[in-house]
C-alpha cells in the first residue's frame, strides 16, 4: 500500500478506482451488444502489439519488403504466428467495428446527447479500413501490388482532385518501391497517430456520457430499471469475452494462415481473380456493375459520388433522424439500416461467390 499511497498523492489513482467502481452498466436484453465496443479495442490493442513486433525485422522498400517479411515467417522464432494474429485480428477488428457501429445505430445511441460519440466512432472505422488498404502493400506480394494499384486508380478517378489523390497515394505516377515507402508511413505513423487521438475521444466521451440504453427503456422509472457494476461483473465479463476471441484468432492464425505469394514484380500482366479485401468488396462489386455511363457521367465516377454522399449520409444520421432526438423510433431509418446491412452482405457474397 505504501507504493499506491505514494503515487495516488501524485495522479490520484484513487479518483479513478472509485470512478470505475461507481460505474453501472444497464441491464437488459441488449445488455451483451455493450461487449462489442470491448472487443473492438482489445483487438486494436493486438494490433499494436503486434505490429510493434513485427516491425523488429521488416525492412520497407521494394528490394527489401517481400525478403524481410519471408524471414519473419520462416526464420524469425514465432513469428509466423506474431504475423497471422497481426493479419486476423486487423480483419475482427473491422468486422466487429461494423458490428458495432451497426447495433450502435438500431440501438439509437447517436441520440442527443452522443452525436459527437457517433462522429468519432465513425471516423475511426474509417481509419480502421485506411489501416486495412495500406497495410495491404506491405509484403509487396503479386496480389497486394495490383490490388493497390486498382484501389489508387479508383481514387484517381474523384472529380478535380483525382490527380492529386493519386500521386498522394503513389507518391508518382505509377505504384513503385516509393508507393510501398509511403503506404508504410502510413500504416506505422500517420494513421496510428491520428487514431490514437480519435480513440481517445471517443472513450472519453463514452465514460462521461455513460451507456446508452433504447429510446423505449428511457420510458421505465429509473428505479425499476436493472443495473451491474462495471467493476468487476462487467469488466470480468469483457476480460471472459477478450479471451474467448484471442482463442478464435490463435486457431484462424494455426489452421487458415495467410500465403504470402509471390513477389511482386511490376512489369508483369496482372493476374485473374484480383480482389480487395472482403470490407471493400461491396463497394469493388457494385462499381463492377455500374455500366461504363449513367447519363453523361461515367459509371466510375457515379459510383465514386454514389459512395461519397452514401457515407457523408450515414455520418449524419444524428443530425438527420430527428425522432431519435426524442426518444421515438423512425421506421424509415429501421428500414435504410436494414437495407444497408442486406446490400453489403449481398453485394460482398455476389463479388466472392459469382
Amino acid at each position: 500500500m505504501g507504493i499506491f499511497n505514494w503515487i495516488n498523492e501524485r495522479v490520484d489513482i484513487r479518483g479513478f478506482s472509485e470512478f470505475a467502481f461507481k460505474k453501472k452498466v444497464p441491464v437488459f436484453y441488449g445488455t451483451i451488444w455493450y461487449y462489442l465496443g470491448g472487443v473492438s479495442l482489445f483487438l486494436f490493442a493486438i494490433q499494436v502489439m503486434t505490429g510493434i513486433l513485427l516491425l523488429l525485422y521488416y525492412q520497407p522498400g521494394a528490394a527489401t519488403a517481400f525478403e524481410s517479411v519471408k524471414f519473419i515467417v520462416s526464420k524469425v522464432a514465432f513469428g509466423w504466428l506474431i504475423r497471422e494474429v497481426h493479419a486476423w485480428s486487423a480483419n475482427l477488428f473491422i468486422f466487429f467495428a461494423f458490428l458495432h457501429m451497426f447495433t450502435v445505430f438500431f440501438a439509437k445511441a447517436y441520440r442527443k446527447p452522443r452525436e459527437m460519440t457517433w462522429f468519432s466512432g465513425m471516423i475511426l472505422l474509417i481509419l480502421g479500413m485506411a489501416f486495412g488498404f495500406s497495410g495491404y502493400l506491405l509484403p509487396w506480394n503479386e496480389l497486394a501490388f495490383f490490388a493497390t494499384k486498382i484501389g489508387s486508380d479508383i481514387a484517381g478517378a474523384v472529380p478535380f482532385v483525382g490527380d492529386f489523390l493519386l500521386r498522394l497515394l503513389r507518391a508518382g505516377d505509377e505504384v513503385t518501391g516509393a508507393t510501398l515507402t509511403r503506404f508504410y508511413g502510413f500504416h506505422v505513423a500517420l494513421f496510428p497517430a491520428i487514431f490514437t487521438v480519435v480513440l481517445g475521444i471517443h472513450l472519453v466521451l463514452v465514460q462521461v456520457q455513460g451507456m446508452s440504453i433504447p429510446p423505449e427503456l428511457e420510458r421505465i422509472p429509473e428505479k425499476h430499471r436493472r443495473y451491474m457494476p462495471f467493476f468487476p461483473n462487467f469488466a470480468m465479463r469483457d476480460a471472459l469475452l477478450w479471451l474467448m476471441v484471442l482463442n478464435v484468432i490463435a486457431l484462424l492464425a494455426v489452421f487458415f494462415p495467410w500465403e504470402l505469394g509471390t513477389k511482386a514484380d511490376p512489369l508483369a500482366s496482372a493476374p485473374a481473380g484480383i480482389r480487395p479485401e472482403w470490407y471493400f468488396m461491396f463497394m469493388f462489386q457494385t462499381l463492377k456493375l455500374i455500366p461504363g455511363h449513367i447519363f453523361f457521367i461515367e459509371g466510375e465516377l457515379f459510383g465514386l459520388l454514389l459512395f461519397t454522399f452514401g457515407t457523408i449520409f450515414w455520418f449524419l444520421v444524428p443530425l438527420l433522424d430527428r425522432k431519435a432526438g426524442k426518444g421515438q423510433r423512425s421506421r424509415f431509418w429501421t428500414i435504410i439500416g436494414v437495407l444497408l446491412i442486406v446490400y453489403m452482405i449481398m453485394m460482398t457474397l455476389w463479388g466472392y461467390l459469382v
